[in-house]
């Protein structure tokens, strides 16, 4: 272990504290500064030679500058002769410009792919992708890890001995809605059937599965605007479940999202601390990723399995 350096940007320092703790390690030293124009300084202040390096980052708002940073970063350590560089990526940024959805549009996630890989990565650690297949976009190993080992505890034993039933918002989320629901001895799973005529604008069309009298979990990836998720649960409630919750591992919470979810039928918010939190609001809790993300880093350096912390 004393071969290993974490270092943090400037997104989610909590999550990279969590890390080091975890690995009983001191935070590298590194500063990270903006010049008066804009640009992003970093200046690793100790010896990385040889050693073996995690670089905590989440691209998220303001998403450019984590993103510069996280290179930047990732480039003075390859150019410091670190040995090897996994960038760790609680939330990855652009992960929704996952393929071409009309003509003439760019693959995001993709570009971000190729710009981690060219400025020195040679690992990546994610945390439930938006879409699997990102990990074929680099040529690099990735790792993803899923936040169930930080979700399931929390709500296994909050509905302890309740019936519930696990809530896909859309037919996209099946399978993660599933996979879940099956994590969570003798739950129900229904899926919310929606289309959505532009971006950030769906419209609830009905429900398949029984919901009636039960404690409703709707589980997703991210919440962004929380349109989608609002307006779940309104149709929930309206097919008489008895208790309506939400469980996402990232809470981008853009725009009117907190207003939504305060006006809501919506009675807690779980997420994780991929993207750390930044409003105030007494209906979202907030789980800790860092000890999960520790271990995966542990297993990493001695050999281990790791998808077998999601057995």
């Amino acid at each position: 272990m004393d071969r290993i350096r974490v270092f943090s940007g400037n997104s989610n320092p909590k999550v990279a504290n969590d890390i080091a703790e975890k690995l009983g390690l001191p935070l590298g030293k590194a500063e990270l500064k903006t010049f008066s124009d804009g640009e992003i300084s970093v200046d690793i202040q100790e010896s990385v030679r040889g050693m073996e390096i995690y670089v905590v980052q989440s691209i998220c708002t303001p998403g450019n500058d984590h993103l510069m940073e996280l290179l930047i970063m990732l480039d003075a350590l390859k150019r410091a002769s670190a040995q090897s560089i996994t960038a760790v990526i609680p939330y990855y940024g652009y992960a929704r410009q996952d393929r071409k959805v009309a003509p003439r549009v760019p693959i995001t996630a993709k570009l971000v792919a190729d710009l981690i890989e060219v400025a020195g990565a040679t690992r990546v650690v994610c945390v439930d992708l938006h879409a699997g297949q990102i990990q074929g976009f680099f040529n690099i190993p990735v790792d993803n890890i899923y936040a169930a080992p930080v979700l399931l505890p929390y709500i296994k034993e909050k509905f302890a001995g309740e019936d519930i039933v696990v809530v896909s918002p859309d037919a996209g989320g099946v399978e993660r809605a599933r996979a879940f629901a099956k994590r969570l001895d003798q739950s129900g799973l229904a899926i919310i059937d929606k289309r959505r005529p532009e971006a950030n604008v769906s419209e609830v069309m009905h429900i398949i599965g029984e919901v009636e009298g039960k404690q409703a979990i709707l589980f997703d990836d991210m919440v962004d605007t929380a349109g989608t998720l609002t307006q779940a649960a309104v149709a929930l409630k309206e097919h008489g479940a008895k208790g309506i919750y939400a469980c996402c591992t990232h809470g981008v919470l853009s725009g009117p999202a907190i207003e939504r979810i305060e006006a809501s039928p919506i009675t807690e918010v779980v997420l994780t601390d991929t993207i750390p939190p930044r409003v105030n609001c007494d209906k979202i809790k907030y789980l800790p990723t860092g000890p999960l993300l520790g271990e995966t880093i542990k297993r990493i350096h001695f050999g281990e399995s790791v998808s077998s912390l999601f057995v």
